[in-house]
C-alpha cells in the first residue's frame, strides 16, 4: 500500500534549507517517492502556521520509512538541523 510523506515546515535559514531540500529530493527520488507538492499556494485552517508544505508518495510506508533513515537523506538532513521548523509524518493510504 502506498504512503505519504508530508513535512510541515517554517524555514529560518533559506540557504542552508536549499542545500537540504536539493539532497532529499534525490534520497526520496532514489527511494521510488515522488513529489505531489512541495511548497505552492496553500491556506492554514487550523495548527501552527508553517509556510513550507511539501508531499511526497512513496511506494509503501516501509519505503518512506526506508528513506527517512538511509544515509542520503541523512546526509541532506544535517542541512536542515537548525535551518527550519519542521514537523514530519508518514501516512498510509487507505486505497
Amino acid at each position: 500500500m502506498s504512503a505519504l510523506w508530508i513535512a510541515h515546515v517554517h524555514v529560518t535559514d533559506a540557504d542552508a534549507y536549499g542545500k537540504y531540500a536539493k539532497g532529499a529530493g534525490v534520497a526520496i527520488a532514489a527511494h521510488g517517492g515522488k513529489f505531489l507538492a512541495r511548497g505552492g499556494d496553500y491556506h492554514t485552517l487550523e495548527g501552527a502556521e508553517r509556510e513550507r508544505h511539501v508531499v511526497a508518495q512513496f511506494p509503501s510506508k516501509q519505503a518512506a520509512i526506508d528513506c527517512y533513515h538511509s544515509d542520503e537523506y541523512q546526509a541532506a538532513l544535517a542541512h536542515a538541523k537548525g535551518a527550519a521548523e519542521r514537523d514530519l509524518v508518514i501516512v498510509e493510504l487507505t486505497e
